[in-house]
């Protein structure tokens, strides 16, 4: 318990959870990126595999990651707090880093990402955002079977230009979040130092603007007409 009472718990718990996320943004990229054709059966055959698992493992896994996110956001707030207060801030090894727009503004890229993902997950998890588009309700063959037509639902989405919009203004706000999280967590586990950290920040914007263009490649080239 004294791991969450204290700053430097929370903050590491925070790097934990922090990177559980972008592990699953990486790999929720790869299978979106079907879409694009590289699976046969394309997205569609995808989230048909998803779907296929044992609904212990998909239930385990959500409850897993709304654990990460809720202790995520609960103790991104706390320490907010903590830090507008007048508390300094406490790593495994202190670094002094110049203040960026994303380092300072970590609480509310964090909040409008929270936001956003409620509204993904109404819009093509739980399909309630346009019921007649719902993948659920119209079914297309693959492999001598009827599943859900994803792919459908995702192109028919991205069309609206407003849609198309909200998911890429996200995804400027995720690459902002990640450019600084993903640095950070090296700095609060205390595994970087004055001569690695500026490399580990460049990595860190590196991954940060490879997960942008993946994922905003999507909305836009729909939105253009090039993916249809």
């Amino acid at each position: 318990m004294q791991l969450f009472s204290s700053s430097i718990g929370r903050k590491i718990l925070m790097a934990i959870t922090g990177q559980a996320m972008v592990l699953f943004a990486v790999i929720h990229l790869l299978g979106n990126s079907s879409i694009f054709g590289w699976l046969n059966g394309g997205i569609n055959a995808y989230a048909e595999h998803l779907h296929s698992m044992p609904a212990p493992v998909i239930i385990g896994f959500r409850l897993a990651m709304l654990v990460c996110v809720c202790v995520h956001i609960w103790f991104g707030i706390q320490l907010t707090i903590e830090n507008r207060g007048g508390r300094p801030q406490q790593y495994a090894v202190k670094s002094v880093q110049k203040a960026t727009f994303a380092s300072e503004n970590m609480i509310w890229t964090g909040l409008a990402l929270g936001l956003f993902l409620v509204y993904h997950l109404f819009h093509f998890t739980f399909q309630t955002i346009d019921p007649a588009t719902a993948a659920l309700k119209n079914l297309v063959p693959l492999h001598n079977a009827m599943v859900p037509n994803v792919l459908g639902m995702v192109v028919a989405g991205f069309k609206n230009f407003f849609v198309s919009f909200i998911y890429a203004g996200a995804m400027v706000v995720l690459f902002l979040h990640l450019s600084h999280g993903i640095q950070s967590f090296f700095q609060t586990m205390g595994w970087s130092c004055d001569k690695s950290q500026p490399i580990i920040v460049k990595a860190g914007t590196l991954v940060a603007l490879g997960l942008f263009l993946g994922y905003v490649s999507i909305p836009l080239t729909i939105f253009a007409g090039i993916l249809k």
